[in-house]
């Protein structure tokens, strides 16, 4: 059976080549021996191998995955080291992409005891929708980087496991390629257009497709340039181009006078603002999300003008270096809208147990970006089905183990601060 025909149900047992299916489910109990010559351990030791010739994507599952967060350890040896710099990196310095990670570990979860939890399961509700799980593929650029099904596995894997699949207006693979291999959770991110007749095009397409909301990501009009990915080299392959602007020419640029700024009139002359926010409400009948919401003030004004809900996010640390943490940022944005509006979270979970986390502060669902990008590099779009599954039993363990059975039984009260010593910590209330 063919991943893209499977459904969550199924996905308990993932093919994996000439070994048949194995029940991956029982990895969280340590009943499978992992092999003491490890593919960790055989890459490490295979002197064959070397930044320039990665190790080609795998048919199976490699046994050494016990953790969602072990694709990422992987990939570095299935991905030419200048592509893992570009993936992996984070804007300037990258203070914004580790304050992600570290937000994490200031909270700890608070075991309860004596709960039946026999009932559980992990549906939950975004917008009119209902989720079997709180699991959303974020749209992520250039995926042909990781593996040469680019953006058609992701969305496989998607349809396998019943996740709502996010395509990028800078995907390596067209919109309406991407919309015949996922299912009908399918949304589409939206960066606004030099030109209103191009960015209404794009809208027009996702409609055609039947893309059932946009996702309008309004923090990425100037970004500041990644050291890493400039140190290790990287340039964008010219084979790999944005697919669904092939056929919109860009506007001639007239140059900067002088005495004007590079940045000011320069790169954000055409930067979005909120008339165009407002002309993208009235030429669409799909919900729109805003992406990249960080101050309670612009989260307020954003529900006020008919946004359908809001993803709060840093662009994964890809933005503004300087940025707070998302996590820290979520229960003031929460708090903002009320209990009632959609939020969804993003940037820097690597775990089922991050994922609780955001949900106890005020998200209702989450999207995974890199690790679905590791995981696809590591093992095609049997990788990142594989990877969703694993983030989706590690939640239902911290569920069990927190006393929650449903997805809305998580808030702040199943969280404290944690007792790992972070310096300078200034935890928000909860």
């Amino acid at each position: 059976m063919s991943l893209d025909s499977r459904r969550w149900s199924d996905a308990v047992c993932i093919p994996i080549g000439t070994m048949g299916t194995r029940d991956y489910s029982t990895r969280w109990f340590g009943l499978l021996p992992v092999k003491p010559n490890c593919l960790f351990t055989q890459l490490a030791k295979d002197t064959g191998m070397t930044a320039q010739t990665p190790h080609p994507p795998l048919n199976h599952i490699p046994q050494d995955i016990l953790s969602a967060h072990d694709y990422e350890a992987l990939a570095l040896h299935f991905l030419p080291a200048t592509h893992f710099a570009y993936i992996a990196g984070g804007s300037h310095e990258e203070r914004c992409l580790r304050a992600n990670r570290e937000a994490f570990a200031r909270y700890a979860i608070l075991p309860r005891l004596l709960r039946d939890v026999t009932h559980g399961h992990t549906r939950t509700t975004v917008g009119n929708t209902t989720l079997l799980h709180p699991i959303m593929l974020a749209p992520v650029a250039f995926q042909r980087l990781a593996h040469s099904h680019a953006e058609a596995a992701t969305a496989q894997a998607a349809e396998a496991t019943d996740s709502t699949y996010i395509a990028s207006t800078l995907s390596s693979v067209s919109l309406e390629t991407i919309a015949t291999h996922t299912g009908n959770n399918r949304w589409f991110q939206l960066y606004f257009q030099t030109e209103r007749e191009a960015t209404a095009q794009l809208v027009h397409r996702a409609e055609q497709a039947s893309y059932q909301a946009l996702v309008v990501t309004l923090d990425a009009a100037i970004q500041m340039p990644s050291l890493r990915a400039l140190r290790a080299g990287f340039q964008m392959p010219s084979e790999i181009s944005p697919a669904n602007l092939a056929n919109i020419v860009p506007a001639a640029e007239s140059p900067v006078a002088a005495g004007q700024s590079r940045i000011f009139q320069g790169y954000m002359r055409h930067a979005p603002t909120w008339a165009d926010l407002e002309w993208l409400l009235s030429v669409t009948r799909l919900p729109i999300w805003v992406k990249g919401v960080l101050h309670p003030q612009d989260a307020q004004a954003l529900q006020a003008l008919g946004i359908a809900g809001l993803v709060v996010s840093n662009h994964g640390g890809r933005a503004l270096d300087e940025a707070p943490a998302s996590l820290l940022a979520l229960p003031a944005i929460r708090a903002a809208v009320g209990a009632d509006y959609p939020v969804l979270f993003d940037s820097g979970i690597r775990s089922g147990s991050d994922i609780f986390k955001a949900l106890a502060l005020g998200a209702n669902a989450v999207l995974i970006g890199r690790l679905a990008i590791y995981a696809l590099a590591v093992a095609g779009a049997l990788g990142v089905a594989h990877m969703i599954k694993l983030l989706h039993e590690e939640l239902e363990l911290t569920m069990a183990m927190a006393g929650c059975a449903q997805v809305s039984e998580i808030n702040a009260a199943c969280l404290t601060s944690s007792t790992q010593p972070v310096e300078n910590i200034s935890l928000p209330l909860i």
